[in-house]
């Protein structure tokens, strides 16, 4: 299919299928023909019914044979306004050129479709007036790496465009340590070892993710058994890789999930009162100057309250 170069909203986009996209998926075809929108961008065009071949909507799974029509109809785009909002945060480290928040578990990093207010960003546009790099765009404003709704700890925000950029290179040259501490269910066969399995969104539960070669991302995690307990193990976890859920879903993976997740963890409810994943530990060299920075942020009283009970089950 050819570059769409010209886009008018609210137009049906007409094109032929080439031979060479025929067979391959029309969120990929799309997505390539279609310049300065994400894959993401297609399939919610897709779930909107807004792509079809011979006037039928087309699942994203769709693979077009050459000769087929594809119309596109894309939608004026909306402007998305964030409101600062007055929530309080822990902030262990801040400069004029970034900061450390140790996010809540519960609270969303970032705003997402029918969850517009009480995230991360909005707390952050309050607290730095606004002042926050541009480079994720709108949403995501000096976001450099995330953390999931139900794990605490630690995450980076920049708030110039120069840091960002700084800190993102240090995260793809595997320079950023990330650490964290989790309990698991069971006893791993080795007290230290790496988890190279590459994570991709489930077939069968979109909202998963798990271990597969099939449209997934290279992904590693370091452990190290800290402690064993009867029925658990406490473990420190650094990443080399972020992927989405990594570390809930290396540990399932292994058939070790993290205590208390309540997605990838046993069905029955949750143990300790809250998921036992905490991003303990960041260390990077500050885009300013080289310096070495090393933020950590102790255990959370729920985690903390959990381990003491099953060492008192050990006795």
């Amino acid at each position: 299919m050819e570059t769409i170069r010209q886009i008018e909203f609210n137009e049906p986009i007409l094109r032929t299928v080439g031979p060479e996209d025929a067979g391959a998926r029309i969120d990929q075809i799309l997505a390539q023909a279609l310049p300065g929108y994400s894959r993401q961008f297609v399939q919610n065009l897709i779930a909107e019914r807004r792509v079809t071949c011979g006037e039928k909507p087309v699942p994203k799974s769709f693979r077009p044979q050459a000769g087929e029509r594809i119309t596109v109809l894309i939608p004026e785009p909306t402007e998305l306004k964030l409101e600062a909002e007055e929530i309080p945060l822990e902030i262990p480290y801040e400069d004029d050129a970034l900061l450390v928040v140790n996010k809540p578990r519960g609270m969303v990093v970032h705003p997402a479709p029918g969850n517009y207010s009480g995230t991360l960003v909005n707390a952050l546009l309050w607290h730095c007036a606004g002042r926050l790099s541009s480079i994720n765009g709108v949403v995501r404003p000096g976001i450099v790496h995330r953390i999931d709704k139900d794990t605490r700890g630690l995450l980076l925000v920049a708030k110039t465009d120069e840091a960002h950029t700084a800190l993102s290179e240090q995260i793809r040259a595997h320079t950023l340590a990330r650490e964290y501490r989790a309990v698991i269910h069971g006893h791993l066969q080795e007290s230290s070892g790496v988890v190279d399995q590459p994570i991709g969104r489930s077939t069968a539960d979109r909202k998963k993710m798990c271990v597969t070669d099939r449209n997934s991302k290279s992904a590693v995690t370091h452990y190290e058994v800290l402690e064993e307990y009867p029925q658990f193990s406490l473990l420190r976890l650094r990443l080399e890789t972020g992927r989405t859920h990594q570390i809930r879903v290396h540990m399932a993976f292994l058939g070790h999930p993290v205590a208390g997740d309540p997605v990838y963890g046993p069905k029955h409810p949750a143990l300790p009162g809250g998921q036992c994943l905490h991003a303990g530990l960041l260390g990077f060299h500050h885009p300013a100057d080289g310096r070495e920075v090393r933020v950590e942020a102790p255990l959370p009283g729920y985690f903390q309250a959990f381990i003491q009970k099953i060492q008192e089950n050990r006795r």
